[in-house]
């Protein structure tokens, strides 16, 4: 297995398929392609499996909810978000890798915009995308900018660790659940209390944790999370929606002043088929962003807010980051087409030939 993981990992795997009845598959370049030809058993995925999660206490958990999440590493290769659950009866496994050097704000190539609301004394910051968009990256990229940069505390809430952040400048408490603290919002209550500068929440997922989140923001805190939304108007949706009905009116309130502003990102095969590249779109909590948030019926000018405030604030939607891609030549025009429609890009000897 070992050198399976490994070979994977060489060939830049993002994620890795085990499951009974298949070949082992990893996900390189955002498809999913078989690394060995012999099936596995329903034995093999299971010696895998508790390999895996040693713990006694763990795997009854495991045969009692039938799937757990918990981290793994691999030594001199990295470590692994890693997700087993029952199917049919037996084990899959799937194990995101978490390459051991955390990535910077440059690194990713992420806009210099991106420091400047790293930067923040307080708010709330948002990073938003699908599964698999790099936003866990793009979050480790923020924390260690600030890690690098200010002198403060950085309580991490996480489920589960992911990047492990040495202290450099900071002081970085990376907290677990199900390990660390029962939950997120309770690790998050706890939070406060801990004399925090800058809390992360590893995804924000329900409304209390959503509630407390703005509360830490409004309370002098800069808390950036994520979630799982495609763009940022959706984002601004989601969190107002993580709102009680009769608390919505005055959500909108809340959220427009904490916010400091939303990255969201996909990932787009590069034009060289050398990995893949990310397409950002950023928004700026300005007054008038602010003024936009409050009133539902102006949220379809948000794009165009983006749009006007790139020169200025740094601000820009897909589509600008798109055209810049493709005048870089980082991506071709079909894929930059089909990521405005939604689509999947083309296969590989495809897009070549769409290029020529």
């Amino acid at each position: 297995m070992e050198k399976i993981i490994k070979a994977a990992v060489e060939r830049g795997a993002s994620d890795l398929h085990i499951k009974a009845g298949d070949v082992f598959r990893a996900r390189i370049n955002g498809r999913l392609v078989p690394l060995t030809k012999q099936r596995l058993t329903p034995d093999q995925t299971r010696a895998i499996a508790h390999k895996l999660i040693p713990s006694e206490e763990d795997r009854a958990h495991l045969e009692r909810m039938r799937d757990f999440d918990c981290s793994w590493g691999m030594p001199g290769v990295g470590r692994f978000r890693v997700n087993v659950l029952r199917q049919r009866s037996s084990f899959m496994i799937v194990m995101r890798v978490i390459p051991f050097a955390v990535p910077s704000i440059e690194s990713l190539g992420l806009p210099d915009v991106i420091s400047t609301l790293a930067d923040s004394e307080r708010g709330l910051l948002l990073v938003a995308g699908v599964s698999g968009s790099g936003k866990t990256s793009t979050v480790a990229a923020i924390i260690e900018h600030i890690n690098r940069t200010k002198q403060k505390h950085v309580v991490t809430i996480e489920n589960p660790i992911e990047f492990l952040h040495r202290d450099i400048n900071c002081s970085v408490t990376q907290r677990e659940v199900g390990v660390d603290t029962e939950s997120m919002a309770i690790g998050l209550r706890a939070a406060l209390r801990q004399d925090p500068d800058v809390i992360l929440i590893g995804e924000m997922r329900d409304p209390d944790t959503a509630d407390i989140a703005v509360k830490a923001a409004e309370t002098g805190h800069l808390v950036v999370s994520v979630m799982p939304t495609p763009d940022v108007p959706t984002s601004v949706e989601r969190m107002v929606a993580m709102f009680q009905p009769d608390e919505r009116d005055i959500g909108r309130v809340r959220l427009s002043e904490a916010l400091r502003g939303i990255v969201a990102q996909q990932l787009l095969p590069r034009a060289d088929e050398e990995g893949r590249v990310a397409a950002i779109e950023v928004l700026v909590g300005t007054p008038q962003v602010r003024a936009c948030i409050k009133n539902p019926t102006r949220w379809g000018e948000l794009r165009t807010l983006m749009s006007l405030g790139r020169d200025q604030h740094g601000m820009q939607t897909f589509e600008q980051s798109l055209a810049d891609l493709v005048k870089s030549g980082a991506i071709t025009e079909e894929t930059a087409q089909a990521a405005t429609r939604g689509e999947p890009e083309p296969e590989g000897r495809d897009r070549r030939k769409k290029a020529r």
